[in-house]
């Protein structure tokens, strides 16, 4: 590693190999040649005067570039496209003139940039399938172990752990369903010319627009694409752009959610993200498990969901058939954007594996809650003995002063319960009382949700991406 000058973090010390090689200068160069190659063999089948050697040629030489005389190019002439195809044909002399036959440079650069997003979108997908399994099993384990919900952060009705997980696994599954439409529908940009007229193109093929037609979908059908842009300018819209920088947005967002969830509950001591043996959590504090996961995972997530206005400003600021005040921004936002997501998916997947939840803990905070969720249930059960509704009503109300009282300014454990037992007024023993303080009385549904939320949304997902699956433990990145 150099220490002498900048490193990005995305790539040196946060991302997979594999995200980090999409959005290398071998991937992108190698599919120039790709290409390159395919637009040569479409041509040919179609009547233009390209030989079988000048294809083989191209193809002998298509994985092996020499980088240091497109480099080299590049610095005289100042464009990155021709400084290749000028290398590329040193290479294959036989078949140099070929090379580019009709393109404009947006043909490399723009398809490229397409493959890109589609092989990132699957590498996401991926991450994304095994996380939602990884969640689904946790869900499961927990559905049924009550812990304190919360609204506003204050203390609401219980809820469970699994019906929690549920909650997470949810916004991760509207994420995947918008990701997997914009695989389906991300089109190819294809063979359109100058301006996005396929004029260059008509005319080698002397007027025959069938032809025309014909090699912008089979050189689509080479590289993999289903759909292409029936209509571009020079470039395709950059509108594609932001909409694929929104899916990623949404999944920050998403992660975000959940690392925010998981810090509230650690600092309540309910639950802690994995936490390695030599792991140090502060310099001046040896005692302390900071969640630093988590946290990164905030702070990867706020960057990403920033980086979607880039999309979203370019898009608008694009003139007519194009301008190249996109190209810049473009480099650096979509395959940060990228990066950020993989390490993010890596982080949350990591967390999810070794999530420790800590059930006496929760079960003790539950109790100390319980007392004052009950007395909803006494206040209508009262009525129905015959008390009167108001009266019950005050000294409920009264008794919860004094217990909160007591519970904050003497340190005591809720009392509440003892102090209700008391009243003559309320039509309940004291062991009455005692006998509603069971934390799964209050749960409601959440157990039946879990089991339908998982059979009916999840297990459909992960059945159709069985592909997808892997058993595997996110490793811990630096």
């Amino acid at each position: 590693m150099a220490y002498n000058t900048y490193q990005n973090p995305l790539i040196h010390r946060y991302a997979s190999q594999e995200m980090s090689y999409l959005f290398s200068p071998e991937f992108r160069f190698r599919t120039w040649r790709k290409l390159w190659v395919a637009l040569a063999k479409e041509e040919k089948n179609l009547g233009l005067g390209i030989s079988q050697e000048q294809i083989d040629e191209l193809e002998q030489y298509q994985n092996d570039i020499n980088y240091d005389e497109a480099w080299k190019q590049e610095k005289n002439i100042k464009h990155e496209v021709m400084s290749h195809i000028y290398a590329y044909g040193l290479q294959c002399p036989n078949a140099k003139k070929i090379i580019h036959l009709g393109a404009t440079s947006a043909y490399v650069l723009d398809n490229t940039d397409l493959i890109q997003m589609k092989e990132g979108l699957t590498l996401i997908k991926k991450q994304m399938v095994n996380l939602i399994r990884c969640l689904k099993d946790f869900s499961i384990k927990y559905k049924e172990l009550p812990t304190l919900g919360f609204t506003h952060f204050q203390p609401a009705q219980p809820t469970t752990v699994g019906k929690r997980g549920t909650l997470w696994l949810q916004d991760l599954v509207y994420d995947y369903y918008d990701l997997t439409y914009r695989i389906k529908e991300l089109p190819f940009r294809g063979v359109k010319g100058t301006t996005g007229t396929q004029n260059s193109f008509l005319k080698l093929f002397e007027g025959d627009a069938d032809k025309v037609k014909t090699l912008d979908i089979k050189v689509t059908q080479s590289m993999g694409f289903a759909k292409r842009a029936n209509v571009t300018g020079q470039t395709y819209s950059r509108k594609i752009d932001y909409h694929i920088l929104s899916v990623l947005s949404s999944i920050a967002q998403t992660a975000h959610k959940f690392s925010n969830d998981l810090r509230l509950l650690q600092n309540l001591g309910e639950l802690d993200e994995p936490f390695e043996e030599d792991q140090v959590g502060s310099s001046a504090m040896p005692y302390k498990r900071n969640p630093m996961r988590s946290e990164r995972i905030a702070s990867l997530a706020r960057y990403v969901i920033n980086l979607s206005l880039n999309g979203a400003y370019t898009h608008a600021g694009q003139w007519l058939e194009r301008t190249l005040d996109d190209s810049a921004n473009k480099r650096l936002s979509i395959p940060e954007a990228f990066l950020a997501v993989n390490t993010i998916l890596n982080l949350f997947h990591n967390i999810i594996n070794g999530l420790k939840v800590h059930e006496k803990v929760i079960e003790r905070r539950l109790k100390d809650e319980l007392p004052f969720m009950i007395t909803e249930d006494i206040l209508m059960e009262g009525v129905k003995r015959g008390g009167d509704r108001q009266e019950i009503h005050e000294i409920i109300r009264k008794n919860s002063v004094l217990a909160s009282h007591q519970i904050k300014e003497l340190g005591m454990q809720n009392p509440l319960t003892e102090l209700l037992g008391k009243e003559n007024k309320i039509p309940f023993t004291s062991q009455e009382i005692q006998d509603l303080l069971h934390s799964k009385r209050f749960i409601g549904m959440s157990p039946i949700q879990v089991t339908d939320f998982i059979k009916e949304e999840i297990d459909p997902i992960l059945e159709s991406e069985s592909e997808c699956l892997e058993d595997y433990s996110p490793q811990m990145v630096v």
